[in-house]
């Protein structure tokens, strides 16, 4: 096992690392911009390293200030966690070919997997069910309109690298082909430093289910079931359940194994997502997502398993102590995401100093958090500075508990997504399980 692990991240994944390098008797080595001097992640390590100024591109996203960091540390390993760097395929070579040892997928599946043609092409040869769609790069508005005249309107023209919502555009009508081709292209290249798109099926009201998986040096390759990410605003997710209220028990485990042979045909290592769309009884592969997800908590709650644990154990060497069999989920769970936004002014991000804080407590509540009371969300970074995850026998058990923990909590100083959160919980077509990923706005934002 490592004796020294560099946490590359900030705030509340820095701060879960720690936890459980700790844990396991490692040391933990934080990094930090002027912004976050006195930030809880870098009270909670053994030691910490200044690695730039406030702006991202300037600290977090400077891969030689962590690396020197590193190496000023002594330290083993490094840990990206999620966001900044952690699906970089460069950063995670550059660690690979340096005296670091990487704790995350290999950047080589990294690379496959960010390309999101060769990720679907990787899928079907798993026979693991994709969107409808292309595995090559298009590039003309006559490949477009003969796609659109196979399959119907509307399509999706999605950037290669992309992600969250950047580098898709949806084509209604033949008119609009030219346009929203071009503007895909400019946003691939802008935001991911790839031109490329390819084409999908556009799917109007799906569900997103996503499988979390885990993979070690010696072939074992496992899931830990899945996980309902429909409610979110923009492709940005909100809200995060298990089991989802929408699988029956077969197709739970038919897409549970279809994520499961796609990682294990990858050689996929280390932990990450397989996610799909749910329509019609349905199920279409549509990214793997290689790092750790925010949403990890509620796979750990329902399953006992420290998944960040494990990503430290298998970057180490250590091959998978569980069987498939033996990794048996149990109850329900839900994550909810505490920003500092205003849900009633269009979710603007609002930074500021929390004058108060105190988090829920009791049976089937957990919080974690990158904040104590006092301390400040910066405006450079992402608004999430914490995660309530509740747990119950059912989901009407953990609805409840989500509103009682919710009324608990106390926040002052900035705004955030807590009243949004209470709105849902009391949302007829949310309890009921009518929901899809585009019920937010439809149904939620403008109450």
């Amino acid at each position: 096992m490592f004796e020294k692990v560099l946490v590359a991240n900030r705030e509340e994944i820095a701060v879960r690392i720690i936890q459980s390098c700790k844990e396991l008797g490692i040391d933990a080595v934080a990094v930090y911009s002027d912004t976050d001097e006195d930030a809880k992640h870098v009270r909670l390590a053994d030691e910490a390293y200044h690695i730039g100024p406030s702006k991202a591109k300037e600290s977090y996203l400077n891969q030689e200030a962590l690396l020197e960091a590193a190496r000023a540390a002594d330290a083993d390993a490094i840990h990206p966690g999620y966001g900044f760097l952690a699906e970089n395929e460069s950063f995670a070579a550059n660690v690979e070919n340096s005296e670091f040892t990487w704790i995350g997928p290999p950047s080589d599946v990294m690379a496959d997997f960010g390309e999101k043609t060769e990720a679907r092409k990787i899928m079907a040869d798993a026979d693991v069910p994709i969107v409808p769609g292309t595995t090559e790069p298009v590039t003309s508005p006559e490949e477009v309109e003969a796609f659109a005249e196979e399959h119907g309107y509307p399509v999706a023209i999605k950037a290669d690298g992309g992600g969250g919502g950047r580098g898709l555009k949806i084509v209604r009508d033949p008119d609009e082909i030219e346009s929203k081709l071009q503007e895909a292209i400019r946003e691939g290249d802008a935001y991911f430093d790839n031109p490329n798109v390819y084409l999908e099926r556009f799917l109007e009201e799906p569900r997103h289910i996503e499988v979390q998986i885990i993979g070690d040096e010696h072939g074992n390759v496992r899931h830990l079931g899945e996980r309902d990410c429909t409610i979110q605003r923009r492709q940005q997710k909100l809200v995060e359940e298990s089991p989802s209220p929408v699988l029956d028990d077969e197709t739970r485990d038919e897409i549970c194994a279809a994520a499961r042979r796609g990682a294990a045909t990858a050689d996929y290592v280390n932990a990450g997502t397989v996610e799909f769309l749910y329509e019609d009884g349905e199920f279409y592969f549509i990214e793997v997502n290689a790092r750790i997800q925010v949403e990890h908590t509620v796979t750990e709650e329902l399953t006992d398993i420290d998944l960040v644990k494990w990503q430290l154990r298998v970057a180490a060497g250590e091959e998978l102590s569980f069987s498939q069999d033996e990794i048996e989920p149990r109850g329900a769970a839900m994550e909810f995401r505490l920003n500092a936004e205003d849900p009633d002014n269009d979710f603007t991000p609002i930074p500021g100093t929390l004058s108060a804080y105190e988090p829920p407590r009791g049976i089937g509540v957990r919080v974690d958090d990158g904040v104590d009371e006092g301390d400040s969300i910066a405006p450079f970074y992402d608004s999430m500075f914490g995660k309530l995850i509740v747990t119950g026998q059912d989901r009407d058990e953990v609805i409840a508990r989500g509103k009682r923990a919710l009324d608990e909590t106390t926040i002052e100083g900035i705004p955030t997504t807590i009243p949004f959160h209470r709105r849902l919980l009391e949302d007829d077509g949310f309890v009921a399980n009518e929901h899809t990923t585009k019920y937010v706005e439809r149904a939620l934002v403008d109450e």
